[in-house]
């Protein structure tokens, strides 16, 4: 994959955030795709229409193509911990 075993499992254990590439190297050596490998092991993919008819998913959207790399991380790890909170409240 192309990255060493110690930050795979830092990503595993919460304590590094994935960059989209190792986001996407990671997912390619797994054969899976990037939202399966979010998902946790669980396919509860939603399609592009269904989030874009969340209106904040929809004007994020708009923003995403103009984020530096370190932006990418932010909000992948807000992203991350808002469905980690999702899963254990639910």
């Amino acid at each position: 994959m192309g990255v060493p075993r110690t930050y795979i499992s830092k990503i595993e254990n919460d304590k590094a955030t994935p960059t989209l590439a190792s986001l996407q190297r990671l997912a390619t050596a797994l054969q899976v795709t990037i939202p399966d490998l979010l998902a946790g092991g669980k396919n509860e993919t939603l399609s592009v229409r269904e989030l874009l008819a969340d209106e904040f998913i929809a004007e994020l959207c708009a923003h995403l193509p103009r984020l530096s790399a370190m932006q990418w991380q932010s909000v992948l790890a807000q992203v991350r911990d808002m469905t980690l909170h999702t899963r254990r409240g639910a």
